[in-house]
């Protein structure tokens, strides 16, 4: 068992907004790592020795180490195709594949176009252990759409560290699917160093019994008319707890720039928590940035409207989830894996 002090903030805050990092206590840090086998691939993915493990930010030096040293599942994805080519990586754990320490590289070459899945699942209630990084490169003229859903349970360890390079005119747009983990935490940091570089990153969570979400989203801005968009959906329950971290750095050369975040909280349970630190840092002339972080319960009126046709009060908040949801999951091009999700949700709001 070990103490993890995780994902820093790139700017400290007061001490007492409790949020420039997340203090995990007693987290058991697996040693004896074997071979993780229950994945599922495409046939453009390829399984290598190893991968650059070498981030700007990360959650921090433990868990960057330990993918360094131990990780036992290492996948290269190059995006070679003009036209828009599926690629789906599936983690499925279960009694026998329950540490998963991987590392994905992805390189987007320039002019190609691609959809990429990463799930990650357990249909059990064994404990699991995961630990990732997913690192994108994406060259000139490129645009990829990159889907991560967790969808392990409440008794696992969830922790991610995504990381993206875009290139002149080049669009990468996540969807973050994130129901799964006693606790989960994620670090995610977009270089838009290219000219008229995008990336859109759109995320719904769901928390409940003692959830715990951490959730630090890092773009920094380097090409002139380079635009970032952060839309964060979620909600929690029972006792569950979410810290949203999300800061856009103006750098200098990024003129005529634009970056936008938001971020929503529904409240199920007046025991759940919400945290929100939205930052904006400009060292440049001539840009736009717009940030907002709120939470709240599910308004009376609009409660009372929806049982007065007839559903439950449990039935009349899950609507009101799944339409605060829908917005993001209409980017998901797969009808099953938006059939999957809006399932998960209804499972675990029960």
């Amino acid at each position: 068992m070990g103490n993890l002090k995780l994902n820093e903030t790139p700017i400290r805050t007061s001490r007492n907004f409790n949020i420039n990092n997340i203090k995990l206590e007693n987290i058991d840090i697996p040693k004896n790592i074997s071979k993780f086998n229950n994945i599922k691939t495409t046939t453009n993915v390829q399984e290598v020795t190893a991968n650059n493990c070498e981030l700007t930010y990360g959650l921090g030096n433990v868990l960057i180490d330990q993918i360094k040293n131990n990780s036992n599942k290492n996948l290269k994805i190059v995006v070679d195709n003009k036209k828009n080519e599926n690629t789906l990586v599936e983690f499925n754990f279960d009694e026998n594949n329950n540490i998963l320490i991987d590392n994905i590289e992805i390189i987007v070459n320039e002019n190609c176009t691609g959809t990429i899945i990463v799930k990650y699942n357990t249909k059990s209630n064994i404990q699991c252990y995961h630990n990732g990084i997913i690192k994108i490169y994406a060259h000139k003229n490129s645009n990829v759409k990159i889907i991560v859903v967790n969808l392990l349970n409440t008794k696992s360890n969830n922790f991610i560290s995504i990381e993206n390079e875009l290139e002149e005119n080049a669009k990468v747009d996540y969807t973050i699917v994130d129901f799964g983990g006693e606790n989960s935490i994620t670090n995610y940091y977009s270089n838009l160093k290219g000219d008229s570089s995008e990336n859109n990153i759109n995320t719904i969570y769901l928390g409940k019994e003692n959830q715990l979400f951490d959730i630090n989203y890092i773009a920094e801005l380097r090409g002139v008319k380079s635009n970032i968009n952060m839309e964060v959906q979620g909600a929690l329950n029972d006792n569950a707890i979410k810290h949203f971290k999300g800061t856009i750095d103006f750098k200098k050369g990024s003129k005529k720039s634009k970056g936008n975040e938001n971020e929503f909280c529904f409240l199920l349970s007046d025991k759940a928590k919400s945290l929100g630190l939205p930052m904006l840092l400009c060292s440049e002339e001539d840009v736009e940035g717009n940030h907002a972080s709120s939470a709240g319960k599910i308004g009376e009126k609009e409660l009372f409207y929806i049982m007065s046709r007839g559903f439950s009060l449990k039935e009349a908040m899950k609507l009101m989830v799944k339409a605060k949801f829908n917005k993001i999951l209409e980017s998901i091009d797969s009808e099953e894996l938006v059939n999957e999700i809006v399932y998960e949700i209804d499972k675990r709001l029960d």
